[in-house]
């Protein structure tokens, strides 16, 4: 049985105008990378942002470090 076109998701939208977008806007940003991290809610008082999970995880780099040169 053949969809309508109002159906189709790959039917053209006469609504949708792109004519205003800027080509490659956060390509620069996105290069850069990011990493999203979920913490668990029992960790959400101990790490309350991203600061405080990096201070955390730099002590332990340290740590580890140490252990290795031992």
């Amino acid at each position: 049985m053949k969809k309508s076109p109002e159906l189709d998701p790959l039917a053209q939208r006469p609504d949708l105008d792109f004519s205003k977008g800027v080509r490659g806007k956060h390509h620069a940003r996105m290069q850069q990378g990011t990493n999203v991290v979920l913490i668990a809610p029992d960790l959400l008082e101990t790490f309350p942002d991203s600061e405080a999970v990096n201070d955390a995880l730099r002590s332990l780099k340290k740590i580890a470090d140490r252990a290795e040169r031992a």
